[in-house]
Order: C-alpha cells, then sequence, then structure tokens
C-alpha cells in the first residue's frame, strides 16, 4: 500500500506500467490547527468547518451556509465566518464537497509523456484554461494508446472522479480505440482527428505546412521543397505531409521523396547529411524545429550556408527558434487557444449547454518568417493568401512582405 503522498502511481495504473499522476490547477494551502485529543496528546491537522465555527461563534450549518452563498445569512455574521476562514486558513474538502454536491469539479487527461514542445505546451495550457474556468486537472500518463494502458487510465481517472475527459491524441487511431472502452461521458480530442462526431480542438496542421512550403517556393524561385516528416503514426506528422504536398502541386512542383523522421535532433541531423550530400537542395521544410536543429548542425558540419545555399525552415516556433543560427523561420501553433477551447468544449458539455461544446474546432496557425528562409538576393514574390508575422529574427535591411496575419483556414 502507497503512504506517501508523492506515490502518484499506486494502484491499478501502477501495475500496468502507466505513470498516472495527480495535477491539480489550484495550489491549496492549510494553516495547521493544534487540538489535544481525548488522551491529552497533541497533535497538529488543518482546519476543519467546526474549527471555523468555533471563531466564528456560529453553528457549523451556518458555516457551510455561507461557503454555499445562501441568501438567509445576516451580513455580520457572514463577515464573521469569511474573517474566521482567513484567520484559520481552512480551504474546503473537495472530496466531502463532491459528496454533497455530486460534483468533482475534476477534468482527467489522458497524454502520452510530454516530453515534446507541443504536447507540454498543449497540455500546460489545459491546466490554466481549467484553472480560469475554476475546475482540477487529473492527468493520466500512459506510454501508448494500446487497449489495456487506455483501460487502466480510464479506470484511475474516474476513481477521482472525474466529469470529463481531454484526450491528447497525436497517434492515428487513438479515438477509435478509446471509442470502444469509454462510457457516457464528456470528452474533447485534441490534435486528435476524428470522424467519431466528438468533439474536437486542433491546430490546422494543413494550412500551416502549406504556408511555410509556399514562402519557400517564393523565396526559392519555384525551386523544389524537400520535406524532413514526423513520425508516420501521428495525425500532425501526416497531416503537415498533406499541406506540403498540396502547396508544392498547386504550383506545379513535383515532390521530391520525403525524409523520415522521428521528432528528434538526431534524425534531422541524418536527414541534414544525405540532403547536404545531394548537391541539388535548395529549401527544406522540417516537420518540427527540434530536428531542424539537428539538420542546421548537418549543413554547419557539411560547409552548406544557410540560407545562401539551403533555404531551411521549421514548424512549432519553440521559444528557442529565434535563437538558432541563423534564425529559424518555423509555424506558430496557438496552444493557449487550444487549451481555452478544450476546457470550453467540457465546460459546455458538463454544464448542460445542449449541443455546444460537441463540434470541431480548428485554430489558424501563424508563420514566423526570419533568416533561415530569406534568399540573399530578394526575389519577386507571389501574392498569397498565406499570412505571415515577421519576426526580429528577419535580417534588417531586406525587404519585409506586408505585416502578418494568422493563416486562414483552408475551405
Amino acid at each position: 500500500m502507497c503512504r506517501s503522498r508523492r506515490a502518484r502511481s499506486c494502484g491499478p495504473a501502477a501495475a500496468a506500467g502507466i505513470g498516472a499522476r495527480e495535477r491539480v490547477a489550484y495550489v491549496v494551502s492549510t494553516v495547521p490547527v493544534g487540538r489535544s485529543d481525548e488522551d491529552g496528546a497533541s497533535a497538529v491537522r488543518p482546519p476543519n468547518m467546526r474549527d471555523v465555527a468555533r471563531r466564528a461563534g456560529v453553528s457549523h450549518q451556518t458555516v457551510s451556509r455561507v461557503l454555499n452563498d445562501a441568501s438567509a445569512v445576516r451580513s455580520d455574521t457572514r463577515d464573521r465566518v469569511l474573517s474566521a476562514i482567513e484567520e484559520l486558513g481552512y480551504r474546503r474538502n473537495s472530496a466531502a464537497r463532491a459528496l454533497v454536491t455530486r460534483r468533482s469539479r475534476t477534468f482527467g487527461v489522458i497524454t502520452m509523456p510530454a516530453t515534446l514542445y507541443g504536447p507540454a505546451s498543449t497540455l500546460h495550457a489545459i491546466e490554466l484554461a481549467a484553472q480560469e474556468a475554476g475546475y482540477f486537472v487529473r492527468v493520466a500518463t500512459i506510454s501508448g494508446f494500446e487497449r489495456h494502458a487506455l483501460t487502466e487510465a480510464l479506470r484511475w481517472l474516474e476513481e477521482g472522479p472525474v466529469e470529463g475527459l481531454v484526450v491528447l491524441a497525436p497517434l492515428l487511431g487513438t479515438a477509435a480505440k478509446l471509442g470502444e472502452l469509454w462510457e457516457e461521458m464528456p470528452v474533447v480530442f485534441v490534435e486528435g482527428a476524428t470522424s467519431t462526431g466528438l468533439a474536437s480542438v486542433s491546430v490546422d496542421q494543413v494550412a500551416g505546412a502549406r504556408a511555410v512550403t509556399e514562402h519557400l517556393l517564393e523565396q526559392g524561385a519555384g525551386a523544389p521543397v524537400w520535406h524532413v516528416t514526423g513520425p508516420a503514426d501521428w495525425v500532425e506528422a501526416q497531416q503537415r505531409v498533406v499541406g506540403w504536398r498540396s502547396a508544392l502541386a498547386d504550383a506545379g512542383v513535383r515532390a521530391p521523396d520525403p525524409l523520415p523522421g522521428t521528432w528528434s535532433p538526431s534524425s534531422g541531423y541524418a536527414a541534414g547529411l544525405d540532403l547536404a550530400r545531394r548537391g541539388d537542395v535548395r529549401s527544406v521544410f522540417v516537420a518540427n524545429d527540434r530536428m531542424a536543429l539537428g539538420l542546421l548542425r548537418a549543413f554547419a558540419e557539411a560547409g552548406v550556408r544557410v540560407p545562401e545555399d539551403i533555404l531551411v525552415a521549421g514548424y512549432d516556433d519553440v521559444p528557442e527558434a529565434a535563437f538558432y543560427s541563423p534564425p529559424l523561420t518555423s509555424v506558430r501553433q496557438d496552444f493557449a487557444g487550444v487549451g481555452r477551447h478544450s476546457i470550453g468544449s467540457l465546460v459546455d458539455q458538463v454544464e448542460g449547454a445542449g449541443t455546444a461544446g460537441r463540434g470541431a474546432a480548428v485554430l489558424p496557425p501563424t508563420l514566423v518568417v526570419r533568416q533561415s528562409s530569406l534568399a540573399p538576393v530578394p526575389r519577386r514574390a507571389r501574392r498569397s493568401g498565406a499570412g505571415w508575422a515577421p519576426d526580429e529574427g528577419v535580417t534588417p535591411g531586406r525587404p519585409r512582405p506586408p505585416a502578418g496575419h494568422d493563416l486562414a483556414t483552408p475551405s
């Protein structure tokens, strides 16, 4: 039996190899209250409702009415109770409150280990959005979306209990697998393209890939844009391939064979060595910034200059992208918006807004242009409907395209 409060992965979830942990959107602190038990031994415990009642000189029922914001409490009594609550540092027991109200005000999140920038940023945004909406967050981290892992994650979350579920579902087929297991509970999928009619929130990866490919075509005078992909079983990686191919097809340019990547700098480095040896590469779109970092390292070692010899752009716009050498053009995703829409969808479903929150929300990305993709000799740019946002990484003195705006979702 796990006795440590820090041992968050005890029980059936741990037995299945699932690292399940609970994240609370509020930091709850209590001031211990000293008391003596029947044997006279001193003990320290958090203050409870009866402590507040004694301090305020009222019954514990009156304290309960104040906490529930009942109107049948005189203002001077309410003030005394609130003062006692503040003096003692009393915090209401959420588990006890859930028994009375049948509301835990807790949402569950199922996610893979958040070691990548995108998933980690999305999870953080969900936690902040839940806090703003007055909800707690309980997170189950699983190593993969196999049936047994999903089963144990759902079981652990239901013990919470949780009122709704956010699934960070980057892998293909996750929605279908979970749909076989979950019972009737409000749910929203993040970045998991679903055809199940369930609520989903995502960034338009196709639009982002199209925009960056069109930009590289413009700067490279129409030369083919090569692509280093993400893992084949990731929804986002596939959608970025679709956007890249469609931009090339619309420009009448044949798509070169894409180079496989794993989201890691090492896979970008390997792809960079391959491309440097070819000698005919003019521009490269890399499916995330971490792989772009490895590619830039490979190009530097091979004596390939960026952007003089090859133009390079990434995806995600990690905070370090502006400090790469050279500063990296990238596609910025609205992770804060993903968090707000995800929690908003659950709140609408939980609090009875009918069919509200059941649709698919697709957020536009923004292309951020920096030095890595700007051709040394300015070329006349094709007019394009894709928006972009210039960044401080753009070399001073070079012509800038019009001021940036969010990319419109393609029709």
